[in-house]
Formats: structure tokens, sequence, C-alpha cells
């Protein structure tokens, strides 16, 4: 007898022009999936990137080079990220789950679950409107690479 199954279906909103510019979100809550709310940035939440690289540059390289460091002003490492929604995930009871999630906790997502080293997190890219979908049973995962025809109807 297989030990129950957890599916977690994350859906990456899709994103208007003004969505589109670099930015770092806010790190706002889901009501479900507290844990897989967006990073926490600290004092460089809802900046353009532009602003962020002008004001604070160092901040900028050191926080893109080094996953263990944290955005001035309580922000969240890469390190921390993943680690959060990693306990999330564990956590969550069998049967399936849909988040929507935004690009930092989907790549969060697969490095947990993949046990991928922090620094792949930047390797990893998610598209606006895409789907990312993690299966796992007995503290293994899986990810499941490419969309199918129909999104709403996936493999059981």
């Amino acid at each position: 007898m297989n030990p129950p199954l957890v599916r977690v279906r994350l859906v990456r909103p899709s994103s208007s022009a003004e969505d589109r510019l670099p930015r770092f979100p806010r790190g706002d809550p889901d009501a479900v999936h507290e844990g897989l709310r967006e990073q926490e940035f600290g004092a460089w939440a809802g900046l353009p990137m532009a602003e962020v690289a002008g004001e604070d540059p160092a901040g900028l390289r050191q926080w893109m080079a080094d996953t263990a460091y944290a955005p001035p002003g309580g922000g969240e490492s890469v390190e921390a990220l993943v680690a959060r929604v990693g306990v999330h995930l564990g956590a969550l009871a069998p049967g399936t789950h849909r988040a929507v999630a935004g690009q930092g906790v989907v790549r969060a997502a697969v490095v947990w679950a993949l046990e991928l080293p922090a620094a792949a997190f930047w390797r990893l890219d998610v598209r606006p409107g895409s789907v990312t979908m993690l299966t796992g049973r007995s503290g293994r995962w899986n990810l499941l690479v490419g969309q199918a025809e129909n999104p709403d109807r996936l493999p059981e």
C-alpha cells in the first residue's frame, strides 16, 4: 500500500504591463497557505529594482550572490525563504492543494522539493500565468515538468 500522496499546484498570476517591471513585491499572506507568501524584502518592499540598485547597489549585489544575505529592514534571505516554504510544504495534509504564488515562492518550492543548493534559486525562471506541480510522498518530492493541454485537468 502506497503512503498518501500530497499534490501541490502552484499558480503564478498573470501580469499586467505594469506588473512586468522588475520590483520587490510585498509579502502578502495567502489566507490558506500563509507559509507560501512572497519573500519579505524589508526596506526594499514595493520598490522597483532600478531604485534599489541606485540606492543600495552593494546590498543588491550581495543579495543576488549570497543566499544567506537578507535585505535590510527585516528582509528574508533566499535560504530563509526556501526553509519557510519547505516547512509549509512538508506539513501539508494528503490531498491536492492549490496556491497562487509569486516567482520567488515557486523557485523556493522547487529548490526545496528537489533538494537543490540554494544558489539554484537564481537559475529558475517562472513565467507569469504558469502552473508548477509538485507531488510528494514519504518525504520524497517530484516536479511535474511541462504543462498539460488543459491545466485544469492535470494527471492523477
